[in-house]
């Protein structure tokens, strides 16, 4: 297996000196280089451009969302912009930062106190071209999205009533195109961060069984990729 090359962009310096040891210790990880601000940043992934950068919110002089958004930029206007990853790594648990990184173009959101083994699942289905949430940051998100639901009486709440509160064009979507139960049940580990493998795993079916449930998923969601869909499914109620 080839290895991850990992760009770290963390001002706190423990933080970063304890995440670019871990990682360098590690076979199957190339770590590129890290800076402690954006402006650093920007440059480091412009010249290495590695598979999944690292990249922390709270920078001072850019935080990571601009840093991310910028760096996109950069990317599309650039002729050889590689094809970095990004895995945003933050104490922020609010719904409007992980929305707004995701918006930005963030691939992967990851919660700092995560231990480092969970940390190395993330880069490595980062890598893979899938989005990892953290399962934190999932049950907040859908918290604060049933919360916006006012007027609505919480104990007879049901599924369709929070979808049908959602954006016109996703209840749109779920009416004409519903996902069967275990499509849901594959929906809801997407957004816990789970691989293919470890859904499979979990759910007791093949890796080629989960492709192909997961291909419906974005089919029926309009989703371009796992981490768009988890973003929808979190927004319409549809996992919990």
């Amino acid at each position: 297996m080839s290895q991850i090359r990992v760009a770290l962009i963390e001002d706190h310096d423990l933080t970063r000196v304890g995440i670019r040891t871990a990682l360098q210790q590690r076979g199957e990880i190339e770590f590129v280089g890290e800076a402690a601000n954006a402006t650093e940043g920007l440059k480091l992934l412009e010249t290495t451009k590695p598979d999944v950068a690292i990249v922390d919110i709270g920078l001072p002089d850019m935080d990571g969302i601009e840093l991310t958004r910028t760096f996109r930029e950069w990317q599309a206007a650039s002729e050889d912009g590689g094809h970095t990853k990004i895995l945003v790594l933050t104490l922020q648990d609010d719904e409007e930062a992980v929305l707004a990184a995701f918006a930005a173009g963030a691939d992967s959101y990851c919660m700092k106190n995560i231990s480092f083994d969970k940390l190395l699942e993330a880069l490595q289905v980062t890598h893979e071209g899938n989005g990892w949430i953290d399962p934190a940051i999932a049950r907040v998100v859908l918290q604060q999205t049933r919360a916006s639901q006012t007027g609505l009486d919480q104990a007879t709440v049901s599924k369709t009533v929070i979808i049908n509160a959602t954006e016109p064009e996703y209840s749109q979507l779920i009416e004409a195109y519903p996902l069967t139960e275990r499509e849901l049940e594959v929906l809801q580990l997407i957004v816990e961060g789970c691989s293919n493998a470890a859904i499979a795993e979990k759910l007791y079916i093949t890796v080629g069984t989960v492709k192909t449930h997961v291909r419906n998923i974005l089919n029926k969601l309009c989703a371009d990729d796992r981490t768009q869909a988890a973003v929808r499914a979190l927004r319409s109620g549809l996992v919990g």
